[in-house]
């Protein structure tokens, strides 16, 4: 599955329409975000029923402010339209694969 680009025009809609988002806060001259997105692409590929979204901080500066993003990459994963994960940093393939899982296993009731 490849990513979809979140804005403020289709974000309420992405959230509402799907049970689990993970969201890439990124921008194009960081260099960290630049060396995530492909292992955020690859995980992608592998994660039936996940949306994989991102968001550019500098085209979608709105996005950014209202989740006071301060430090890019950040990673946000959303369940069931509730924000359950957030950090800021690059993760490497095999651990985005096991915060995967982890957020997958959390009871939400």
């Amino acid at each position: 599955m490849s990513t979809i680009e979140l804005t403020a025009d289709n974000f309420n809609e992405v959230i509402s329409g799907n049970n689990f988002v993970i969201i890439d806060f990124w921008a194009e001259w960081c260099g960290p975000c630049r060396k995530f997105g492909p292992v955020f692409e690859q995980v992608s590929d592998k994660h039936e029923g996940v949306v994989f979204a991102k968001v550019d901080t500098e085209a979608q500066r709105e996005l950014a402010q209202a989740f006071e993003i301060t430090s890019i990459p950040t990673l946000m994963i959303v369940r069931e339209q509730i924000a359950i994960f957030r950090q800021a940093g690059a993760l490497p393939e095999v651990a985005l694969d096991n915060l995967i899982h982890q957020a997958h296993s959390l009871d939400m009731d």
